[in-house]
């Protein structure tokens, strides 16, 4: 009898063991930005840090102090973005390389007048990835996560012992479904140019499209499973949901609608991060 339960602990012992080591191991290959240094382009006020370009994402600072607006325009393969709205307050910014491999420009654009913007920088970067899927799996202006983001804790919580894809998109969708709601008060009051809030969802149990949706790809990337961050139009209304990678498929996965159950097929994709 007494030999028995010493095999059971140690069963247990080893199972324990086995659950640290797989996460720890995925705990290494998590994306973390950092600008290391090693590649950097500058050019005007304009500071781009490129040394991670194969792992989907590069740096960007404005060199100069200012509450002037900027705007960074990223064209690749004759392709172009919205411009993204940038901050000169002394933080690196992460931004990814959604277009693919090829020759990026990035253009800094600085409010002069009330005619507009001038350039105020600009440099290229040669990009070779070292997947399709790098820049989704991490963190960026629009799915903003750190080491210490809550959501990041309950993604592995939630995937601890779980070992396919599957299992864990599963876990993390269901998580959402039943312990989240849609802010219909933040949504009336949102105005152009918000950004999603990650830290807003897990604190208040609820968000609109662009939360819940970075929240989830927050939860996904930080696993392993590549999350693209889709903004367009679900019929005639703007909205943000995912595409998910899934045994080698892209799969819609729109936490707002899926949290009312509610199905729609009607959607129009306008970019993505």
């Amino acid at each position: 009898m007494r030999r028995g339960k010493i095999c059971a602990a140690l069963m247990l012992a080893t199972c324990f063991l086995l659950v640290l080591t797989c996460a720890f191991a995925l705990w290494d290959q998590v994306v973390w930005p950092e600008p290391s240094g090693d590649v950097v382009l500058e050019n005007q006020v304009l500071l781009v840090d490129a040394s991670h370009a194969s792992d989907g994402y590069y740096m960007v600072r404005i060199e100069e102090s200012s509450t002037t607006r900027y705007k960074l325009q990223v064209k690749c393969n004759g392709k172009k973005f919205p411009e993204y709205d940038l901050k000169a307050d002394g933080e690196w910014t992460v931004f990814p390389f959604q277009l693919g491999n090829g020759q990026y420009t990035i253009t800094l654009y600085k409010l002069v007048s009330n005619k507009g913007y001038a350039v105020a920088g600009k440099v290229t970067v040669d990009v070779k990835l070292s997947g399709e899927y790098a820049p989704f799996l991490a963190p960026n202006q629009f799915v903003n996560y750190r080491e210490d983001t809550e959501a990041v804790a309950i993604g592995d919580a939630l995937c601890a012992g779980l070992t396919t894809d599957a299992e864990k998109f599963e876990a993390i969708r269901l998580y959402i479904h039943d312990n989240y709601q849609y802010d219909y008060e933040r949504a009336r009051n949102a105005k152009s140019g918000l950004l999603p809030d990650i830290d807003y969802c897990t604190t208040n149990k609820m968000g609109i499209c662009q939360d819940l949706s970075a929240m989830a790809a927050c939860m996904l990337r930080t696993q392993g499973i590549p999350a693209r961050f889709c903004i367009g139009y679900m019929g005639n209304q703007y909205h943000a949901w995912l595409m998910v990678l899934l045994d080698g498929k892209e799969v819609r996965y729109d936490p707002s609608n899926d949290i009312n159950d509610v199905v729609v097929n009607n959607y129009t994709l306008e970019r993505y991060y």
